[in-house]
């Protein structure tokens, strides 16, 4: 999440409450999350080095180093049941999963709705580390702490909410020279394998894991370490980097990464209602509630819920174990749903939307460069000739594409590359968001295009490895 961006963070006053509390205080969940008090979030990883232009370049010309250490949580899960609470919960195959491979973990609540995904890393014989955005760590502590499983739990927090360093750094390199750089910098060979799977590097004398990864649809590498490892580490990419170009990035291009790969970081989880999700509101903090932003406005949160369809998950279903969820989602499977695409936004209404600024009466919602998300969970509405048709989750500028661009999730029939629609920007009401300032709605005209968006991400990512 880069430095601009907003709703992970609740206000001091309800750090210590919990989500159910918050709900019934505001009179409702639409109401706590689109006027949660939350807070932009800052990690201690500078915004922009050079320019965030010139680091978005980087990933597609050279090398970039990304650091990742601060804006996400790592839940550590050891024990002799880490693996059946992991298959209850996630929708992926488990029967072949051993010591040195990773996915990406993917659950949904009972009703079949999406909850969230992150990375699963299988470190040893029953311990594991769940790495990404807390919505579905959460989901999976819960229902080890709560379940009848012999588990335990480290949690390192991101830096927004963490007292004192991380317990691991982590980086990515990634681009056309990563390859490169890390036969340099590691004194052992670079194993070859194919997308997430895992492999070494020897560092300065320590033996490092990695995964084959990649942030922005580019060739590389996402690796960790103990903190107390972080500059010598780093150090040694930077110097090694010298001959390849290697550029440093920031929070604000860090932030567009997903735009060009096209996954989707925080749809609204499906936490709010349904069974067992009383019991769940009570434990969680109010603090990971998140907050909503957007156009789109509806009084039942359902309406909000997405499904792992629509964001690109279908793939990962594997119907041979059971897991939370999987009757209601077989069901879903036999159903149409909406199709994620990549909307590219009118340059002309882009600019109309700058030119509000400088005229008379409110202006449009401003738009914040390079990503324009200003809550958690972004959902704008996507109509065609005034008919909702979708919803845009994320939206940012590709330097690389000199494109302004949204992921979306539409209606079938019209994912289809040239078809025109629209999408309405800002809120109305405008809440009371701290992110959020007087304005007035806007139509943005925009093009249906492939997701991922680049060319070289949607043809060539995965081959590459």
């Amino acid at each position: 999440m880069s430095q601009s961006s907003a709703g992970t963070i609740a206000s001091a006053s309800a750090t210590s409450q919990s989500a159910a509390e918050v709900i019934a205080s505001a009179g409702g969940v639409t109401s706590a999350l689109r006027n949660a008090q939350a807070a932009p979030t800052v990690f201690p990883v500078q915004p922009e080095f050079t320019n965030w232009r010139s680091e978005q370049l980087a990933w597609r010309e050279a090398v970039a180093l990304l650091d990742q250490s601060h804006h996400m949580t790592d839940l550590f899960i050891q024990g002799p049941d880490a693996l059946k609470l992991l298959s209850d919960l996630g929708i992926n195959n488990f029967s072949n999963f051993k010591p040195n491979m990773a996915k990406q973990f993917v659950a949904v609540n009972h009703e079949g709705y999406l909850i969230g995904d992150a990375i699963l890393v299988y470190l040893e014989d029953g311990l594991f580390d769940l790495i990404g955005w807390h919505m579905v760590i959460d989901w999976v502590q819960y229902h080890g702490e709560t379940g009848n499983y012999d588990v335990t739990f480290e949690r390192d927090a991101n830096s927004a909410v963490r007292d004192g360093d991380p317990l691991q750094y982590r980086f990515e390199v990634q681009g056309p020279n990563a390859e490169l750089l890390m036969e340099k910098v590691s004194s052992i060979p670079i194993a070859k394998t194919k997308f997430f799977g895992m492999l070494e590097f020897e560092i300065e004398g320590r033996r490092i894991r990695a995964i084959r990864h990649g942030m922005a649809g580019q060739p590389g590498f996402e690796f960790w370490g103990p903190w107390e490892d972080y500059d010598l580490i780093r150090n040694a990419l930077l110097e090694a980097g010298k001959d390849f170009d290697l550029q440093l990035v920031g929070s604000l291009a860090y932030s567009t990464a997903n735009l060009e790969s096209a996954w989707v970081p925080s749809p609204t989880p499906a936490i709010f209602t349904g069974q067992e999700m009383e019991d769940y509101l009570q434990w969680l903090p109010a603090s990971r509630m998140g907050s909503i932003a957007g156009s789109y406005q509806s009084d039942n949160i359902e309406d909000y819920y997405s499904t792992v369809f629509e964001i690109g998950y279908g793939r990962l279903i594997d119907w041979d174990h059971d897991f939370i969820g999987k009757d209601s989602l077989k069901a879903m499977s036999e159903q149409q749903h909406r199709t994620k695409v990549s909307l590219e936004w009118s340059s002309e209404d882009l600019a109309a939307v700058q030119r509000s600024l400088y005229e008379a009466g409110t202006p449009a919602k401003y738009v914040n460069f390079p990503k324009a998300r200003y809550g958690l969970y972004q959902v704008d509405r996507v109509e065609r000739d005034g008919k909702l048709v979708g919803i845009s989750h994320d939206a940012g500028y590709l330097t690389n594409e000199q494109a302004f661009v949204s992921l979306a999730s539409i209606d079938a029939d019209l994912a289809v590359p040239g078809t025109k629609v629209e999408l309405i920007w800002g809120e109305a009401p405008n809440s009371t968001k701290p992110a959020v300032e007087p304005h007035r709605q806007i139509t943005i005209r925009a093009t249906v295009q492939p997701a991922p968006y680049s060319r070289f991400a949607r043809e060539s990512y995965r081959k590459s490895f």
